[in-house]
């Protein structure tokens, strides 16, 4: 799957290794082989066993069952490739219908307690084979008596807009399904963490583009362990013919203590070795930011123009103009409804933004085309068309899926770019709609058929086109990337620089959602959505405390008589933004550095988060339970002196002497937000 030098290890060196009972070690993670050939996966870090013992790592299904494959001959390998230098060892196995397995796993030195699982299969027999599936990477994961069995990671996406971070207990299932779940709703991040109090173990594909697999996980009533793994179920047979290959995704599995943060942090790291490398964000992407959609579709330009002098009062630097501009998705005319003197109208509401000191963002729904539209009627082979002939429906927008490989859905959609950027004058893009995330295989005739999965493979080749198209007009572009309710493909982030908890359904979303994508892309600004979206409409304190850009979609100094619900700037909410703001401009957290492992989210009453931001550690307490009365502040340099602040509330708690366990008395019920600032 790359080139790579490898040096082969003598057979008296292996006999040797083996004998010793020694195997392949990466961190606190070891891997051995008995007399019996079987698999042992060790975790230095769990107090009990984590991984049960394993077969093999890989195993591939043909005729409705797994096939059977004899005793592996073991050898060993020195190699060196994009990422490092490392070990291998090399499972070489074959079946009675004529397969040869071959199973490398690798420990890399840059990558410790992370072992890499690159598997192959060869037909040496003389007719083809056909192949139902493969897995990999497949493991029993021993529960230890913790409540829950295990908190988990999981990245799928689907129309329940579910959390990503999941407890795990008896009779849990997902299945974690990296295609389309729903007709709008797929893709995701093809990782599993699944965590104990006391360690971890994640898995995952590193591939550079998406793969259809799904990644189970399961724990069933009366069992002490749950099963997770990487599986690949092909819709009709493979064929394999004669003296072909077919290689499964290189996955990877990696053990960690304390939850997913760290974890997540190096399963990014090895994808920049494969070519996905997470962007840094403009210092333009971390300024707060209003947005139009509180007056909807309905809006109009007097509306949106007349609340520029408030939005720049408050201190926003960002205006969006959101949903209800065009003539339909797919012709992003304007609406003579709302801009009567087109291009000239929307040119003056740019120029209004820009007149109140605010950078112009356009909302948009891009690959998205309404039946009857006139650029469906211009371009009727540019769908995605399933088996059956038919397009794929976007149910959200009453919209059909443009292939994003398509050459005309291409060249148009990146016209509009530089119509959007060049001509009206925008700063930036919200690119929006979950139909984003993931496409189905594409049937259509007039594309790729012999390849239907290449729309998938390549969808963010379309994205990574609309940045580079934004940033060539205006170097300085912010490109929003709002995946509504889908975990975000991680194949999109390297041409995103503005992420966002996309439609939070809970305060909990957008503090765990900013957990995960701060990991995956710390360098890139997190947007935490309009405010109104959050427990109670206004928990600044969760924007605040994780580290969000803060948003918001007020009206002022009306609603606009069409909407179903007010979003009125009242004077008891502008007293919340105003602090909110300030705290905001003074403290930057957005910017700052996510301290991991001193708190479990999952496991840890207050679920608790750390962030460092110029020498100060400012932490940040919550609970959807009981009244907390106690704080424990961890990561303080023991015997120094630390002042104490609610940043929030603007309370002084005093200088506290760090000891092995620095307390504090409080008294709070849902957040609680404190700066440590050393003496």
């Amino acid at each position: 799957m790359r080139d790579a030098f490898r040096l082969t290890l003598s057979l008296a060196l292996l006999l040797a290794t083996f004998a010793c009972g020694r195997g392949l070690e990466s961190g606190d993670l070891s891997l051995s082989v008995d007399k019996a050939g079987s698999l042992h996966l060790v975790s230095a870090a769990a107090k009990t066993p984590l991984i049960q013992d394993a077969a093999t790592l890989s195993t591939l299904t043909s005729g409705g069952s797994e096939v059977a494959f004899g005793p592996s001959q073991v050898s060993g390998q020195m190699c060196s490739d994009a990422f490092g230098k490392g070990s291998s060892m090399v499972f070489e196995s074959s079946s009675q219908k004529g397969l040869v397995r071959e199973v490398s796993v690798t420990a890399y030195d840059n990558y410790p307690s992370t072992l890499v699982v690159r598997a192959v299969y060869t037909n040496d027999s003389d007719e083809a084979i056909a192949v139902d599936g493969w897995s990999v990477c497949c493991l029993r994961v021993n529960a230890a008596g913790d409540d829950p069995c295990f908190w988990s990671f999981q990245g799928q996406s689907t129309e329940e807009r579910d959390d990503w971070l999941l407890p795990v207990g008896d009779g849990f299932w997902q299945k974690n399904y990296m295609g389309m779940n729903n007709s709008d709703y797929g893709g995701g991040i093809p990782v599993v963490c699944l965590w104990r109090k006391d360690a971890g173990v994640m898995i995952g594909h590193l591939e550079p583009n998406p793969v259809l697999v799904s990644l189970p996980v399961r724990k069933q009533a009366g069992e002490d362990f749950a099963t997770i793994g990487i599986v690949k179920e092909y819709d009709s047979p493979l064929l394999l013919q004669p003296g072909e290959s077919l290689e499964t995704c290189e996955s990877f599995i990696s053990v960690f203590t304390g939850d997913c943060f760290s974890a997540l942090r190096g399963y990014a790291k090895l994808l920049e070795c494969n070519g996905v490398v997470m962007p840094q964000s403009e210092p333009d992407a971390f300024e707060p930011a209003w947005c139009a959609w509180g007056y909807e579709r309905h809006f109009t330009i007097d509306e949106i123009v007349g609340t520029l002098p408030k939005v720049k009062e408050l201190g926003f630097k960002w205006a969006t103009l959101d949903d209800g501009y065009q003539i339909a998705e797919g012709d992003w005319e304007l609406t003579k409804e709302r801009f009567p003197h087109g291009d000239a109208d929307m040119k003056y509401m740019v120029e209004q933004f820009h007149a109140n000191g605010l950078k112009a963002e356009l909302w948009w729904a891009p690959l998205a085309a309404d039946p009857g539209s006139s650029f469906l009627k211009k371009y009727p082979a540019s769908v995605i068309l399933d088996k059956d002939g038919k397009p794929q429906d976007i149910t959200w927008w009453d919209s059909w899926y443009l292939s994003p490989v398509d050459e005309d859905v291409i060249r148009e959609q990146k016209a509009l770019v530089a119509k959007f950027i060049g001509e009206w004058g925008f700063d930036g893009l919200k690119l929006d709609g979950q139909h984003m995330n993931a496409v189905a295989p594409d049937y259509n005739p007039a594309h790729h058929p012999d390849d239907p999965e290449k729309d998938v493979r390549e969808l963010p080749d379309f994205f990574k086109m609309i940045y580079q198209t934004a940033r060539d007009i205006k170097p300085h572009a912010v490109l929003q990337f709002c995946p509504c309710g889908d975990c975000f493909s991680v194949y999109h982030l390297p041409y995103v620089n503005k992420t966002v908890s996309s439609d939070p359904e809970s305060s909990w979303q957008i503090r765990t959602k900013g957990y995960v994508l701060r990991a995956l892309a710390p360098r890139t600004a997190y947007y935490g959505d309009h405010i109104e979206l959050s427990d109670g409409g206004n928990d600044y304190q969760t924007q605040l405390g994780i580290g969000a850009v803060l948003g918001t979609k007020f009206t002022w100094p009306k609603d606009n008589p069409h909407v179903r619900r007010s979003y009125l700037l009242t004077p008891e909410k502008e007293a919340q933004l105003k602090n909110a703001l300030e705290i905001y401009a003074a403290k930057r957290l957005s910017e700052g550095e996510i301290v991991p492992g001193l708190y479990d989210v999952g496991y840890d009453f207050p679920e608790t988060y750390v962030i460092r931001k110029d020498g100060v550690l400012n932490y940040a307490f919550y609970t959807r339970g009981p009244k907390v009365e106690q704080v424990e502040l961890r990561g303080l340099e023991k015997g120094c002196k630390y002042q104490i602040n609610d940043y929030y509330n603007h309370v002084d708690y005093g200088v506290v002497t760090a000891s092995d366990k620095t307390v504090l008395d409080v008294d709070f019920d849902h957040a609680l937000l404190l700066e440590a600032i050393k003496q």
